[in-house]
């Protein structure tokens, strides 16, 4: 079965580039368009997608807010990668806290377009763990870091050390390094953690992971406990 994408932007002559990129590709399927973010909400929900190419700035609702109202269906199984002009961090930031799961430039090739559909798609996130770490440090600095919210108590003791280690940006092969692990090992654990905290990708991993407090700006690590 081929991907199923909608694309939602202001632009009618984007959308339709967009659409000749990936349909140029035989396993990627365009069934449907949007030209503001509320109409990309009620696209969505009719088309049930497996991934939504969303701009930020459009008319009647931005894509942020869009993607924030796809992405809190209880039903939601769609992944969203957001596409603009900006590149600007706040941005990529309300991106990631929004659920999105990729950020893209607009000048990307269609290569990298076709390659981030196909990546979200198969449950990756389109942004490195280290470069998500600096937005979130950048970004989310609550005077008094909230305590570990008492989902984390699911997690073992060494899944919550992969934990910590992947918010710090790691990868695998680091953090099987760090703990004296197998990689295969180390990619079970981070499945796991995935798994047991409802969280679709890496980056939204490392952004509970900071804005818990489990890990603090600086790379430390919290010194709370789960929550029993």
């Amino acid at each position: 079965m081929p991907l199923r994408v909608v694309i939602a932007d202001d632009q009618a002559l984007v959308r339709a580039g967009f659409r000749l990129i990936l349909e140029a590709d035989g396993a990627v399927q365009v069934v449907g368009e949007a030209a503001d973010g509320e109409a990309a909400v009620a696209t969505v929900r009719r088309l049930r997608p497996d991934v939504v190419l969303m701009d930020v700035r459009m008319p009647a609702m931005d894509g942020i807010e869009a993607t924030r109202r796809i992405l809190a269906e209880p039903t939601a199984d769609c992944r969203v990668v957001i596409l603009t002009t900006f590149d600007l961090d706040e941005y990529v930031y309300a991106a990631l806290r929004a659920g999105a799961s990729g950020f893209l430039l607009k000048d990307v090739t269609p290569e990298q377009l076709v390659a981030a559909v196909r990546l979200v798609a198969a449950g990756d996130a389109l942004l490195a763990p280290s470069i998500t770490r600096r937005l979130v440090e950048r970004f989310a600095r609550p005077p008094e870091p909230a305590p570990p919210p008492p989902s984390l108590s699911v997690l073992t003791a060494r899944e919550r050390e992969v934990l910590v280690l992947l918010a710090r940006g790691l990868s695998n092969a680091e953090i099987a390094a760090q703990l004296v692990l197998g990689e295969a090992t180390v990619k079970t654990h981070v499945a796991r953690v995935l798994d047991k905290l409802g969280l679709r990708d890496r980056v939204q991993a490392v952004v509970l992971a900071y804005e818990s407090g489990l890990v603090t700006p600086g790379g430390g690590a919290s010194t709370a406990e789960p929550g029993h």
